[in-house]
């Protein structure tokens, strides 16, 4: 049924252009495939997909969604010498070391984009 289709995240942003100016600029997401002045659709080197719609803010207070990468504290660093401000969350379990927490094999950082967005960095466990 649906577990061979894609899916796309969708969030809501506020400042459309401020948002875009965040997602290409300090994620380096480049130009979007598809834009308007109401939304814009971004599509990554491996065919994901995100689309963010203008609309009055929603506070999501859980991450929106993630980006899995290779190496979570190179891409923190990277991040960070861009002025993204990581955040820290008390969960049971966690064991943080810097910005990074670390848990059943996985490393894992948040930060949330212009607009407010929770969104992670995930560097899964080995064999996954």
């Amino acid at each position: 049924m649906l577990g061979n289709k894609e899916v796309v995240p969708t969030l809501p942003v506020v400042d459309l252009q401020r948002a875009r100016k965040f997602y290409e600029e300090k994620l380096g997401l480049g130009p979007p495939i598809y834009s308007s002045d109401s939304d814009a659709t971004y599509e990554t080197v491996k065919g994901n997909r995100l689309y963010l719609y203008k609309r009055a803010q929603t506070k999501a207070d859980h991450t929106a969604f993630s980006f899995t990468v290779d190496d979570v504290s190179k891409e923190v660093k990277e991040l960070k010498e861009k002025g993204v401000e990581f955040e820290k969350f008390e969960f049971p379990g966690f064991k943080w070391e810097d910005n990074i927490a670390s848990f059943d094999g996985y490393k894992v950082a948040w930060f949330k984009d212009s607009e407010g967005n929770i969104i992670a960095l995930t560097q899964l466990p080995e064999g996954l």
